[in-house]
């Protein structure tokens, strides 16, 4: 029997070896040790993703309620070579352009007009985040929301008044971050045009702390995360700045975390009226301990964010809009790096050994960071050019998270004023050469500035750069 076997075998192959003689070389058995296939699959090139952020306040004139303005100008996205925008649905005044039942609809916003700051007003009634959803999936663009986090209302300058859950809402006050100021602790909700005539805490932050606030935070995303959207981006998922937050909540918070009490409170963490840069010399005791602590209650809120939009979605992309200067980042209270990145051996000054440990980057599914450099520094190395931020960034992030970088085309030096289309290409070139794609802010100054062929001539460019 077993010859039997054997015999039928070899009968077998000799007909295969036969007919494989025959046949073109593209059709030999695989893996057979006398056929070598040369035909290699083709290597399939990633195209990168393209972002353009559409900020409320500043496009609400033309979105509110209009849209048939929403689709004319995701078509021009589209057109141009963008493949996703970021629709903000939670402006700084705190209220929303979603569906939820926990704070109310936005009825008007703040822009700039032909004669000074101005209110726009919303009398549409269908669900703006809605609107675009529609209109760029119908277009094939990816429709992702972004909101502002830990914000609660607006105080605005020009005499516009105020808006937002903290002015409405007395009982709220507490929610307000407690600031340390030349003159005491200060609750931002009594910083006034008397006592901060240039308005810099005009835009109320919320102490990211607070319980209650996370919660109703963490509400706003389950419903934002019901919407068929492509992802989320947190903006402003962070502290106001070095002044903040110190509430009495935040002290004993601070004291469990390290075990002991602080006598001298502020003093011994931050003296009152502190810069962040440069940093003081002495240090107080207890000041690189408070800003691992801070970095540490933004880490741990961003966890409990992803649980909650992927809870409600798991498919959905969770992330993050951050600035790219890591090297001061410390002001707000934000570590964006990966918890691999050591952060104390190149920032020994302000980062603890134990500072790295609340990196957040590894719970993300992207981040989108904001290389805002002026117009004539787009090339280089090292922090204030974008290749030089996006080139940080990668070290930083440590392939944890892929991101997009980017500039912002009116703020910053030599944007203002328009007349930079030549430049758009070299920051596409200069930035998604680098990152992972491309992010830019904001549609408005696109349409301003018109440089929609530019970006159309740059990320043409690119793609042409990757078929080849």
């Amino acid at each position: 029997m077993k010859f039997f076997r054997y015999s039928n075998t070899i009968a077998v192959l000799c007909c295969m070896f036969l007919l494989g003689a025959c046949k073109d070389s593209n059709d030999g058995i695989p893996d057979w040790p006398w056929e070598e296939d040369t035909d290699e699959p083709e290597q399939q090139v990633e195209v990168k993703p393209r972002f353009v952020w559409i900020d409320a306040a500043a496009n609400f004139p033309d979105y509110a309620n209009s849209k048939e303005n929403i689709e004319r100008d995701l078509t021009k996205a589209k057109e141009a070579g963008f493949t996703d925008v970021v629709v903000d649905v939670r402006p700084t005044m705190g209220d929303v352009l979603f569906q939820t039942s926990i704070v109310e609809q936005v009825k008007k916003l703040d822009y700039w007009s032909d004669n000074g700051y101005a209110y726009f007003e919303r009398t549409a009634t269908w669900d703006y985040l809605q609107a675009f959803i529609d209109a760029g999936h119908k277009l094939g663009l990816k429709v992702n929301a972004s909101i502002n986090t830990f914000v609660g209302g607006n105080l605005y300058p020009y005499g516009l008044g105020e808006q937002g859950l903290l002015f409405r809402d007395s009982s709220k006050k507490e929610w307000a971050t407690t600031l340390n100021l030349e003159g005491g602790l200060t609750n931002a909700m009594d910083m006034t045009a008397a006592n901060d005539p240039d308005n810099v805490y005009g835009t109320k932050f919320l102490n990211p702390a607070n319980d209650e606030v996370q919660q109703f935070v963490l509400q706003l995303l389950g419903d934002l995360a019901k919407y068929d959207i492509d992802g989320i981006f947190l903006d402003r998922c962070r502290y106001n700045d070095f002044a903040s937050d110190f509430s009495a909540i935040s002290k004993q918070k601070f004291e469990e975390y390290i075990g002991e009490t602080v006598e001298n409170f502020p003093d011994d963490i931050i003296k009152p009226g502190s810069v962040y840069y440069p940093l003081p010399s002495p240090q107080p005791k207890y000041m690189k301990q408070w800003l691992e602590f801070r970095a540490k209650v933004i880490h741990d809120f961003i966890a409990k964010a992803r649980d909650k939009v992927k809870s409600v979605n798991p498919d959905l992309r969770f992330g993050v809009y951050v600035g790219a200067w890591y090297s001061t980042y410390y002001e707000v209270g934000v570590n964006w790096a990966s918890p691999k990145y050591d952060t104390s051996a190149e920032y020994p000054n302000w980062a603890t050994a134990k500072y790295k440990d609340y990196g957040y980057a590894d719970m993300l599914d992207f981040m989108l960071l904001g290389a805002y450099a002026s117009a004539d520094e787009i090339y280089g190395s090292g922090e204030w050019n974008m290749q030089g931020f996006c080139t940080n960034a990668k070290k930083l992030l440590m392939g944890d998270v892929k991101f997009a970088g980017g500039p912002d085309i009116d703020n910053s030096t030599g944007w203002t004023e328009g007349g930079q289309g030549d430049k758009i290409p070299q920051t596409i070139d200069a930035c998604i050469n680098v990152a992972d794609g491309y992010f830019v802010f904001d549609m408005v100054h696109i349409k301003m500035y018109d440089y929609w062929n530019d970006f159309k001539k740059g990320f043409n460019d690119y793609l042409s750069s990757v078929q080849q």
